[in-house]
């Protein structure tokens, strides 16, 4: 296991740890930074930080439970991501996923179900108004 400093988004150092490809770990996973993981993982990940499983990494995890997840190799087990979920090309991913955002990249294969949180439910209601309902607001605001 390493730990490394890259440079967040206002240009403070946060902390990355990172379980190496000859890491196989079995257990629980706590963190609140960011862990990559590039070896093998089996257990369930409790975090409030971001995960990163890069290719030819395995993670077989239920419950995972983090802010993000990227995905480069293989994930296994029901994922809730309080953002967002990236699966990136080249990635497997084998389970139910929940997040406010979710990208899947052209060569992923998923498998499971998609439940998007976060929404709000006033703005999808739009596409349930009447046509004329919609014009008469448009040429109001626009006319």
């Amino acid at each position: 296991m390493a730990m490394i400093e890259k440079k967040d988004r206002k240009g403070e150092n946060s902390p990355v740890v990172i379980l190496g490809n000859t890491t196989n770990f079995d257990g629980v996973l706590r963190f609140k930074e960011t862990l990559r993981i590039q070896g093998k993982f089996r257990g369930s990940i409790e975090a409030t930080g971001a995960l990163i499983v890069d290719k030819g990494a395995y993670v077989e995890a239920s419950p995972i439970s983090v802010s993000s997840l990227t995905v480069y190799g293989t994930v296994i087990g029901a994922v809730h991501a309080v953002d967002k979920i990236d699966m990136m090309s080249g990635a497997v991913v084998h389970g139910d996923v929940k997040a406010a955002r979710l990208r899947i990249a052209d060569g992923v294969q998923f498998d499971g179900q998609c439940s998007m949180t976060g929404l709000d439910r006033s703005e999808v209601e739009i596409f349930s108004r009447p046509t004329a309902e919609i014009k008469t607001e448009l040429q109001r605001n626009h006319g």
